[in-house]
């Protein structure tokens, strides 16, 4: 059963200038997720040091829980104690995934290789999120997945089992379609091959080979090979690129500022975000670079300045699906026009995230026009406080709290509880870059 979370107001005083500091940001979401579901099937305990305390890594904690495996979250690790590959009980009830399209996705995958029947489901919002893109594909490999309309919204009722090896060309740039029949592909008989339509985050493919799983990639190819066992984790999660670049958003916007967000991911299929910001003109810069659990890390640096507009193309996109919206809010401070193209995916996330991010900014006073791919940003724009919705989207939330600090006037953010799913602590840390005690 899914619950209604209690709706949060944000009321933020914009027309401030100079905001300073140096200011962390919880762990990676992509990695959590994996870590916790990869770790439920390894040989022995998991160690997940950093692990995202959102309400959607959560949900993939209990869906593990579910799954017969023990988990132990303390303030500082999670410990999953993996009982192998074919450890997993059958659940007796169906499988609540809360608001997570990741964790459906890509549990949907290894349910598909396991023997078993489960159910896959989630709350209203997620059920309105398209399945189809992993549903036919794993139905491809054999396994049984039914949903509504014929498999292409939850509930998922899945029949796992006796997989085949396929080679499938992903219509549509999806880390989490490619992660999910990687994943099932565990499971296959013979090399499961993914061919992507443009490259995405390859966290998936990084996390198998350090559990002993033969993973190739050779250009827009991946082929994962079935394994017999997984070994365990001992990993520090990195802080999460997209809840950084919120924070990096507000010294992009607001005049006389300078943010620091120590110990961010920097995996390449997520960095377009710090890419396109180079090229409007930002000064950006990182410190302190090293690798740490297979991830390329970094410090990330940027000092306020003049921005200049810019194109964004469809190949661009995957490496920064969950920044768009923000970036929109960057585009109303650039000189001239900022156009993005090739992001229908921005339709299918928890709102339409172009038509809600157009009307909300449009009532700051942001020139901004939605397009059937993307949208188009004419800058510089003086925004003004404004009554508006997050829709329920935590990345809209913080899109338009971003937008606020650059706006002239109070501005009020309705139903901001949604922060939690990524971003747990986001006001806090905005408190700290305003000088709040």
């Amino acid at each position: 059963m899914s619950v209604a979370r209690a709706s949060k107001t944000l009321l933020i005083k914009g027309g401030r200038e100079g905001l300073a500091g140096r200011v962390g940001v919880p762990g990676d979401k992509s990695i959590s997720h994996r870590a916790a579901m990869l770790g439920s099937l390894g040989e022995g305990t998991t160690r997940i040091r950093n692990f995202l305390p959102a309400s959607d890594c959560l949900s993939t904690l209990e869906v593990v829980r579910s799954l017969g495996i023990e988990v132990e979250h303390n303030q500082d690790e999670v410990l999953v104690h993996g009982r192998g590959l074919m450890g997993w009980r059958e659940p007796v009830r169906p499988i609540e995934c809360g608001g997570s399209g990741t964790t459906m996705r890509l549990m949907a995958g290894l349910l598909a290789g396991s023997p078993m029947y489960s159910v896959l489901a989630g709350n209203a919002q997620l059920s309105r999120r398209p399945m189809d893109r992993v549903a036919e594909p794993l139905r491809l490999m054999g396994a049984t997945v039914l949903g509504r309309e014929d498999g292409k919204y939850p509930p998922l009722a899945i029949l796992g089992g006796r997989l085949q090896a396929i080679l499938y060309k992903t219509p549509v740039a999806s880390a989490q379609v490619k992660s999910a029949l990687l994943l099932a592909g565990l499971f296959a008989h013979g090399v499961t091959s993914v061919v992507e339509s443009a490259t995405t985050r390859d966290h998936t493919e990084r996390m198998l080979r350090a559990m002993g799983v033969e993973v190739e990639t050779q250009g827009e190819v991946v082929r994962v090979h079935p394994t017999a066992r997984l070994e365990s984790l001992d990993i520090s999660v990195p802080g999460d690129i997209s809840s950084a670049a919120f924070l990096l958003a507000v010294a992009a916007v607001v005049p006389g500022s300078r943010v620091t967000v120590p110990g961010v991911g920097l995996n390449p299929g997520r960095v377009g975000i710090l890419r396109v910001l180079e090229r409007m003109g930002a000064d950006l810069h990182l410190h302190n670079e090293r690798v740490e659990g297979g991830e390329p890390v970094a410090d990330i640096e940027l000092r306020h300045g003049p921005l200049k507009g810019t194109r964004v193309e469809a190949d661009e996109v995957p490496s920064m699906i969950d920044e768009l919206p923000v970036l929109a809010v960057i585009a109303t401070q650039a000189e001239g026009a900022t156009e993005v193209r090739g992001a229908g995916e921005l339709r299918v996330k928890e709102t339409d995230r172009i038509a809600t991010t157009v009307e909300e900014l449009r009532r700051m006073g942001a020139s901004i026009e939605a397009l059937p791919d993307g949208f188009l940003v004419e800058g510089p724009t003086r925004l003004h406080g404004a009554h508006v919705e997050s829709h329920d989207d935590h990345r809209l939330a913080m899109s338009l709290a971003v937008a606020a600090l650059a706006a002239d006037g109070e501005t009020t953010i309705e139903d901001t509880a949604c922060l939690d799913d990524s971003f747990p602590g986001f006001e806090q840390a905005l408190g700290r870059l305003m000088g709040d005690k």
